[in-house]
């Protein structure tokens, strides 16, 4: 018969799955507005990409007034970000986050490094992206994610050092992502 171990872990691999987030995702309370099931899985590594800013076909965000964060293919470069272990249930949730069917971003599967093994997540990569300055909001958000889940210190530097586009106009979501945290804290 099968152990109940066994049978167990084939059974929750079927409904949940790992989802890699470099950018404002990092941040635990900006995943869980829309996905409320995300649960830090680890921190983890991916060679050979580079974090970068810009618009789906230059279309600014409306949301963040500025480039959001994508990554491309860049030998010798590494990206750091959180897998989040996610509930099936919140795929197309965050697959709408992300724009899938905009065509903004596609979803892909990558190979990240963590502690010495490698594991395959979901991970989104914009389409047709043309380069834009993130906002200070925005870049503020993914500086937070860093600091939440302790990415290399050196990595959480170089992401304070990004050049923003010195918006510092109201932004609804950020009133959402600071009444959050408050409320976290109280």
């Amino acid at each position: 018969s099968l152990s109940p171990g066994r049978n167990w872990s084939s059974m929750e691999n079927s409904h949940t799955f790992l989802y890699f987030a470099y950018g404002s995702n990092l941040l635990k309370e900006r995943l869980r507005l829309q996905n409320p099931s995300a649960m830090v899985h680890c921190v983890a590594r991916l060679k050979d990409y580079k974090l970068v800013f810009g618009n789906y076909k230059g279309l600014a965000s409306d949301r963040w007034h500025g480039g959001v964060a994508t990554i491309e293919h860049s030998p010798g470069d590494e990206v750091w970000g959180v897998v989040w272990k996610m509930n099936i249930s919140d795929l197309e949730s965050l697959d709408d986050q992300e724009n899938v069917m905009l065509g903004a971003y596609s979803p892909v599967e990558l190979r990240v490094k963590t502690k010495g093994q490698e594991i395959n997540c979901r991970t989104y990569i914009m389409n047709s992206c043309v380069y834009a300055p993130p906002s200070p909001q925005y870049l503020q958000v993914i500086v937070m994610g860093a600091e939440q889940n302790g990415l290399p210190k050196y990595y959480q530097e170089k992401l304070r050092a990004i050049k923003t586009n010195k918006y510092y106009g109201p932004l609804p979501m950020m009133s959402e992502l600071e009444a959050k945290r408050r409320a976290k804290e109280d």
